[in-house]
């Protein structure tokens, strides 16, 4: 995998500092596996110019992924991912508790019955997943 790979496509919102969407999307791209333990990944300047961010924004990016254990930098080589296992296998759980706490609260000023919500959230889980799929394959998935 290259360096620069999987940094391209980061959609920022005007709601949350740079800096953490930058540190929520190598996030997603670890939990997905587009990103590696051990990995190399693009220095500060280069992240910068790749997202059209503020070098100063990257660096602080890095600095909180530092902090997380995310990734780490020995003197003057470049940073690599995390190889620490417990680290990687928090930040999928970490991610999915997240968006259901956004969505449990978003979902609870409706006052929606539980097993009501949860036959939604399953019918539209499974349409989602045939979805996409489908579009992997380039066929038709329906039933």
């Amino acid at each position: 995998m290259k360096t620069n790979e999987g940094w391209t496509e980061v959609a920022f919102n005007g709601r949350d500092p740079v800096y953490l969407q930058v540190v929520r999307h190598f996030k997603e791209q670890l939990a997905t596996g587009r990103l590696e333990a051990g990995q190399i990944i693009p220095s500060r300047r280069e992240l910068g110019a790749m997202l059209k961010i503020n070098p100063n924004t990257a660096q602080k990016a890095y600095k909180e992924m530092e902090e997380q254990q995310l990734i780490v930098t020995e003197g003057n080589s470049p940073s690599r991912i995390t190889g620490d296992e417990h680290v990687l296998r928090t930040i999928r759980s970490e991610l999915i508790s997240d968006a259901v706490d956004a969505f449990v609260a978003s979902v609870r000023k409706i006052d929606v019955p539980v097993e009501e919500l949860l036959d939604i959230v399953k019918q539209k889980y499974v349409e989602g997943t045939r979805v996409v799929n489908s579009e992997q394959t380039g066929g038709d998935e329906r039933d």
